[in-house]
């Protein structure tokens, strides 16, 4: 048997099995969020939540926006780039598939959409 580090689709299973990774990855795509939010919606120590992320950024599926609050204060928001994820099995094992947001493709399109409703 593979070992999970040399098996990428183990250790996506993994990944997706995890319910706090679960959590902020739905939380992340109703809105961009701080650790903190995500760290409340969870019900986790910020410890757990900064872990989850980096272990959800080390298989890109979450990014991270930095930005200045209210009072200048930089904060970072983390954000969901999971589009789709498929699981299928063939040849006797599990193949893993996810899709990401290609953040420039979202972004020009929702330009050329608001290009197109101000005209």
């Amino acid at each position: 048997m593979e070992s999970r580090e040399g098996n990428p689709s183990a250790s996506l299973l993994e990944v997706f099995a995890d319910d706090y990774s679960r959590t902020i990855l739905l939380a992340a795509e109703e809105e961009p969020r701080t650790a903190k939010d995500l760290s409340e919606v969870c019900d986790a120590s910020l410890a757990t939540i900064y872990r989850r992320i980096s272990t959800l950024r080390s298989h890109d599926l979450i990014a991270v926006h930095s930005t200045i609050g209210s009072g200048g204060e930089h904060k970072q928001l983390f954000e969901t780039t999971v589009e789709a994820f498929h699981v299928s099995i063939a040849d006797g094992e599990f193949e893993l598939s996810v899709e990401t947001r290609d953040e420039l493709a979202d972004n020009f399109a929702s330009l050329w959409e608001n290009f197109r409703e101000s005209t």
